[in-house]
């Protein structure tokens, strides 16, 4: 007796088919998975077993062999668990096979017959989609996950025995919908209005939102920059609805989603402790899986204490930088996570963190601030458009400072400033000044002569490389859109130039 139950697994974030295909045969018993299957697909046996055996159906005491069609492709993890039992079922004719025609399954078993949830849904959903198939029977929890896919019919299951009942028309449930259109955007749980003074800082702050920039923000311990880059999120316009669906996607393929999470309708924002590793930050395994850059995207990556990172995790950052993606290749793969997130920075001023500190005298070396500084190295830093000085704050602004503005009225004129780039930049791939090739941004962000001449003297007195140049050109362009300008002035290139510090420095 033979059957087949269609599933899928997840490569990257792509979602592949694979046709469980099940042979309950006379001979000696035992129970064999073939197809290149790993360590937790082969000890999907026993669970599947004991799983029939609970849920009060049959275990047929033959020779029962399940292929993991395409035989060339390596399968991994335990979503393969529910498509086995329900194809052995399907074989012995303890449910009808017919039912299972049209119908993707996915989900892991308890040896008790429960159904757990598993990663990667929402890719096997869009595929199930592409693909044609209309029905998937998944886990409860994964349900609405499933279910921000339009055109598919999601199904919930808490049990193999429940699947079985609905698969066999003695129980009728009712397809899972999800209402992420129409959920608002969740609160914030901070807001700008609890930060007192740093103003120049907020400013910077303000213009990143506005252009999707990169900062690098340095000043002493307890300045406020981690306070400061908390806070970015809050300003930054809410995800669209693709968006929202590819974040969601992400976290889906990296096991990552809430108990019962649907729609990740809050920008991310990751800060990894600076121990981190490069596969942490990157991605890697075996078969790849999202790191914290592609965690953090269309949302904030902080990297708190930034020359502490391990030297080759800070420069692995170039390409997702520059390219808004990351390419993991592995012997079993080549894999390409999206990775387009606005990076946040903080460093001491030097190893003791009390250089120029009106308060605290520095005791360390010249030299010793040049190693500590060239830690992070000149290319990484001129892919960082905007560095900021954080001083300390004085005590009557910290005490009696006025009330800050709020995170609400920052993001109008952010969403303001996003809108004339979203015009400016209509069918084409980017939509933010930052993301503009240089091509394109030498027409838009061109320079009145006043400007043209300002920029000049910058680029000889300071000796900006030409990478420098353009992020100068990026970041006035977004300050003229703040301010509603057609063109570019040499006061909004002033306002650049300042926000390279480190330039200056060097």
């Amino acid at each position: 007796m033979l059957a087949r139950v269609r599933s899928s697994s997840v490569l990257g974030l792509e979602a592949y088919p694979v046709d469980v295909e099940v042979d309950v045969a006379t001979g000696l018993p035992g129970f064999s998975i073939v197809g290149l299957p790993d360590t937790a697909v082969q000890e999907a046996k026993e669970r599947v077993r004991a799983a029939i055996k609970n849920a009060n159906f049959e275990v047929p005491t033959r020779r029962i062999t399940v292929n993991l069609a395409p035989a060339d492709v390596r399968k991994e993890g335990p979503s393969f668990d529910l498509p086995m039992a329900v194809a052995v079922l399907a074989a012995t004719g303890q449910i009808p096979q017919e039912a299972c025609e049209g119908t993707l399954f996915l989900g892991e078993l308890s040896l008790d017959g429960s159904v757990r949830p598993v990663s990667g849904v929402l890719s096997a959903a869009l595929h199930a989609a592409q693909s044609g198939i209309r029905r998937m029977v998944v886990p409860a929890d994964n349900a609405h996950e499933a279910a921000i896919v339009p055109g598919v019919e999601v199904y919930g299951v808490c049990h193999l025995l429940e699947a079985a009942r609905f698969l066999s028309g003695e129980v009728q449930l009712v397809p899972t919908t999800s209402n992420g259109a129409h959920e608002p955007q969740p609160d914030d749980e901070v807001d700008f209005s609890e930060v007192r003074g740093q103003e120049h800082a907020k400013r910077a702050l303000e213009i990143a939102a506005a252009g999707g920039h990169n900062v690098l923000l340095v000043g002493p311990p307890g300045a406020g920059k981690t306070m400061l880059a908390r806070r970015l999120a809050t300003i930054l316009p809410p995800m669209t609805w693709e968006e929202a669906v590819e974040v969601t996607r992400i976290y889906s393929a990296a096991g990552a989603l809430s108990a019962r999470g649907a729609l990740v309708r809050r920008r991310p924002f990751r800060a990894p402790h600076h121990t981190a590793s490069y596969a942490a930050l990157l991605g890697g395994g075996n078969v790849p899986r999202p790191g914290e850059v592609s965690l953090a995207h269309h949302g904030v990556l902080f990297l708190d204490e930034l020359p502490e990172f391990h030297r080759d995790a800070l420069e692995a950052l170039r390409q997702p930088l520059e390219e808004g993606r990351v390419t993991l290749a592995r012997a079993a793969a080549t894999v390409t996570f999206p990775a387009r997130f606005t990076l946040v920075a903080a460093m001491n001023p030097c190893p003791c963190g009390s250089r120029g500190d009106r308060l605290r005298e520095c005791s360390c070396t010249p030299s010793q601030v040049r190693r500590y500084q060239a830690k992070v190295s000149g290319p990484l830093l001129d892919r960082i458009d905007l560095h900021v000085e954080v001083p300390r704050l004085e005590s009557h602004v910290l005490l009696d400072g006025p009330a800050a503005e709020s995170s609400s009225a920052i993001r109008e004129r952010v969403v303001r400033a996003r809108q004339l780039q979203a015009e400016r930049y209509a069918g084409k791939p980017y939509r933010c000044n930052a993301h503009a090739p240089a091509r394109v941004l030498r027409k838009v962000a061109q320079p009145d002569a006043a400007g043209r001449e300002l920029l000049r003297a910058a680029i000889e007195r300071l000796g900006l490389s030409a990478r420098a140049h353009d992020r100068i050109l990026r970041v006035a362009r977004t300050i003229a859109d703040l301010e509603g300008s057609e063109g570019v002035r040499a006061a909004h290139v002033a306002e650049a130039i300042q926000y390279r510090s480190l330039d200056r420095g060097r």
